[in-house]
């Protein structure tokens, strides 16, 4: 028998790669990449495992399917402006993207057969900063420790207990009277002073951290131009 586009004639819409894809990316988004095989996502297609090898290969077309898709909500950097701007508007679309698809941050870097949104992705992140001055071996350094620093504050945002200044009281409360002990001064400090403060939002760590990542590049590409 041959599987086509119309092998669910009951189906008001049509099977497609791209809805197969983007049915993939929301059983992703709703139950984590674990629960994403080849029969949850012809289950949640309504139709059979064997239908859905027309449109993929297997899991691994799949995954990169996916994480192109994950890129392709990632503005493409502009090719006009300030480097550094650039680059800052750039790590925060990436961010905000890795928040709506958490399970993609192990992913994004790991397809041996990245899409056209990944690789467009890629060579304008690269054009910016050759073009700002980096030889090819500090841009591959640049852009390893910059994605480096938004990846880990996306997986360490994700697994925190708390969002919101109101369960960033109900979960410290417990942890501050532990430090009452005096055992912890430094932890009670930054508490006390930092954390609990009204208005706090881990989240705003992540412009401070990234300013100083690119004024130390910067510095650095200063030095190292000939």
């Amino acid at each position: 028998m041959t599987l086509g586009p119309s092998s669910n004639p009951g189906s008001r819409t049509p099977l497609s790669r791209d809805r197969v894809l983007q049915c993939a990316l929301d059983l992703a988004d709703d139950a984590g990449i674990a629960a994403l095989t080849i029969r949850s996502l012809a289950q949640a297609l309504g139709t059979k495992p064997m239908s859905l090898y027309y449109y993929v290969a297997n899991k691994e077309e799949i995954l990169d399917g996916i994480v192109d898709l994950v890129f392709e909500e990632v503005e493409l950097p502009s090719s006009s402006g300030p480097w550094r701007q650039v680059m800052h508007h750039r790590a925060s679309s990436v961010r905000r993207t890795l928040t709506r698809h958490p399970w993609s941050i192990g992913l994004l870097e790991s397809r041996s057969t990245p899409g056209l949104a990944t690789l467009r992705h890629h060579e304008a992140t690269l054009g910016i900063l050759r073009r700002a001055g980096f030889s090819v071996q500090s841009a591959a350094h640049a852009y390893s420790l910059i994605d480096s620093y938004i990846y880990g504050f996306a997986l360490q945002e994700a697994a925190l207990p708390l969002s919101g200044s109101g369960q960033i009281a109900d979960v410290a409360a417990p942890m501050v009277e532990r430090f009452a002990t005096g055992e912890f001064p430094y932890l009670l400090e930054i508490a006390a002073e930092h954390v609990l403060k009204p208005g706090y939002n881990f989240g705003d760590e992540f412009d401070v951290g990234l300013e100083l990542i690119l004024t130390a590049l910067e510095a650095w590409i200063t030095d190292v131009r000939p």
